[in-house]
């Protein structure tokens, strides 16, 4: 089956090695780096987005879909406006409608960081937060109900910002299904990625 896997803002590919290890398809899946995709583009969330949805449409479908963060946000979208196309979705700590507010504030505290902290990820500190303000005003509350693929949400316990949006998100999905994972806390595929690989395995059975 074809399997793509987002990385989080802040993330690279990497970040999945041992997830993927975990789920034997380090070799088979596709996990793309995000940043390089706009590396010749304005860092944008429009232009993110349409980078996946050519690398989907190179793709055969049906495709089973897993992101993390913003790599579940564009998983989410894709699956939203390509139903027929997508089999399953693994969505890690996503939310559905962006939290303004959330993501002002984390703009703010951006601009003080010294732009060495976000060496390493892709993106400079002026693409952090070009990026993050033009997902403001995103909201698939809407288009929901036309995923209607299986779809596995999960959140750690201890991440505060995502879990009231991810038990929400699981409710509003025709075929949602929530896993928390106890004391884990953003960054799934780093944090517990063998726990991470357990539920997918899990998930994949069922479908």
């Amino acid at each position: 089956m074809n399997q793509l896997f987002l990385h989080g803002l802040g993330q690279t590919p990497a970040s999945w090695d041992t997830v993927l290890r975990q789920l034997g398809c380090e070799k088979t899946a596709l996990c793309p780096d995000l940043a390089a995709m706009v590396s010749s583009e304005e860092a944008t969330y429009g232009n993110l987005y349409h980078s996946v949805v050519r690398i989907c449409k190179n793709l055969e479908s049906p495709l089973n879909l897993c992101g993390l963060s913003l790599g579940g946000v564009l998983a989410l979208h894709y699956a939203a406006e390509h139903p027929g196309k997508v089999n399953s979705l693994v969505l890690a700590a996503p939310q559905y409608k962006m939290p303004r507010n959330l993501l002002r504030a984390q703009n703010v505290l951006f601009r003080f960081m010294p732009s060495s902290l976000f060496q390493g990820t892709g993106f400079s500190k002026e693409q952090f937060i070009r990026l993050c303000a033009s997902m403001e005003s995103l909201d698939f509350t809407e288009r929901l109900s036309a995923i209607v693929c299986p779809v596995l949400v999960v959140c750690g316990s201890r991440d505060r910002a995502n879990l009231n949006a991810c038990t929400r998100l699981a409710r509003l999905l025709p075929r949602g299904e929530l896993q928390i994972l106890e004391g884990a806390g953003h960054e799934l595929n780093q944090e517990a990625p063998e726990e991470l690989a357990r539920l997918i395995k899990d998930f994949y059975r069922t479908i």
